[in-house]
């Protein structure tokens, strides 16, 4: 079934969405990389596949596929990912999961250690913003680039 497009149906929401994201890879000192693994993540979380596919393909534009294939078990291969990426997909799992977790003390006391304070804000800012764009592109259905 076909499902709206709402890029199209609702422009000046899409643009002002657009504009957290802007902010997030234009105007924050969090590394590009990290960015896009968090976005990765979180979308995975979520089972958006379109926003798998993109940031996927964004990861393996600075990331070895053999890293990129091992996100959803990050915790499982801490040899891999530094403290930072460790701490910061922690709390991507933390807020994605909010509801369950109720983004706990001792989560956010293991992520305040390794980020400055804003840094932080804008960290969690990168995983609203995701969770607002995976909960678009699923439920409408956004294609992916992915061939057959």
């Amino acid at each position: 079934m076909n499902r709206l497009n709402w890029f199209e149906v609702a422009p000046d929401g899409a643009k002002a969405l657009m504009g957290v994201h802007h902010y997030i890879t234009k105007s924050t000192s969090l590394p590009e990389e990290l960015i896009h693994l968090v976005f990765l993540r979180v979308s995975q979380i979520n089972g958006c596949a379109h926003c798998i596919d993109l940031h996927t393909r964004d990861l393996l534009k600075t990331m070895a596929i053999d890293k990129v294939v091992l996100v959803p078990v990050w915790d499982e291969v801490p040899h891999l990912f530094n403290a930072q990426y460790r701490a910061a997909l922690a709390w991507a799992e933390e807020v994605t999961n909010l509801s369950e977790t109720h983004a706990s003390d001792e989560a956010y006391a293991a992520v305040a250690e390794v980020f400055e304070p804003k840094d932080l804000v804008d960290l969690t800012l990168a995983i609203a913003a995701m969770n607002a764009f995976n909960r678009l592109g699923a439920p409408f259905r956004l294609p992916v680039a992915a061939k057959p």
